[in-house]
């Protein structure tokens, strides 16, 4: 591939995740817009809250930008970026117009927040794969760690989570970052991903530079043990490939300083 610029996709990049991921920012701002603050976030403090779903950029604009990349060795075509994914209220039409012009799989990773609302689900269903976000197991830490705008509750996630999960035909994961704040609270949030009963159970640490530190290997190796009936991956398991992003520079702001 030879390295372009590119204004609202990035990678491919490699996760441990999904493979070799080619990232699609269907936010594409300067500030980062979500409807969370995770004292994790690899792209910082400064946060323009969000709470309602808007067009920020038109399908079209990514399928341009899709269109001049090449297929090789591209696993998912992944929503995420710089912001939380389901905000874009056009994130359906999006993914029905890459479904059209490309042949991978399509992946939207989400804070879960807005997955009781029937349109978002309606969106999420048009993808291959789900990874949803659950980092607490009481709304006191839910408030500490995740540091959402006040419309959004714990309670109201999980029952999401559980309900969509019921009716999606895709791969489902939840996504759990443990940090110092919540690994006292890996038992009870076991339980609650049990009621979800999700595909795949995703343990992570940010591993990329944040204002939070990393929990060690032994350290997570503990927390996996809580999650013993469930399919589970951890961050420190799998083999870490080298990537050459298209657009270092974009890359960068979007998936975070991955070489330090």
């Amino acid at each position: 591939m030879h390295k372009k610029s590119f204004q609202y996709i990035y990678g491919p990049v490699y996760s441990w995740r999904l493979g070799m991921s080619l990232g699609i920012d269907p936010i594409s701002c300067p500030q980062k817009i979500c409807n969370f603050n995770c004292l994790y976030c690899q792209l910082g403090e400064n946060c323009f809250f969000q709470s309602e779903r808007k067009v920020f950029i038109s399908a079209k604009a990514i399928v341009d930008e899709i269109k001049q990349v090449s297929s090789t060795d591209i696993d998912y075509i992944t929503f995420s970026g710089c912001g939380e994914p389901t905000l874009a209220k056009n994130l359906g039409t999006m993914i029905r117009a890459i479904k059209r012009v490309r042949k991978e799989k399509i992946a939207v990773i989400t804070n879960s927040s807005l997955m009781h609302r029937g349109d978002v689900q309606a969106d999420l269903m048009l993808s291959d794969f789900i990874l949803a976000k659950l980092d607490a197991a009481t709304p006191e830490s839910f408030a500490m760690i995740n540091r959402a705008i006040d419309t959004i509750s714990l309670g109201q996630m999980i029952k999401a989570m559980g309900d969509f999960r019921k009716k999606f035909k895709g791969r489902f994961a939840l996504q759990i970052m443990f940090i110092e704040n919540n690994q006292h609270q890996a038992r009870e949030i076991a339980e609650i991903a049990k009621k979800i009963n999700p595909d795949e159970v995703q343990i992570n640490t940010p591993l990329r530079p944040c204002q939070t530190k990393p929990l060690t290997e032994k350290q997570i190796n503990v927390i996996k043990k809580e999650f013993i009936d469930l399919n589970v991956v951890g961050v420190y398991d799998v083999f870490r490939k080298p990537f050459s992003p298209l657009d270092e520079a974009k890359t960068v702001a979007r998936h975070g300083n991955y070489k330090s």
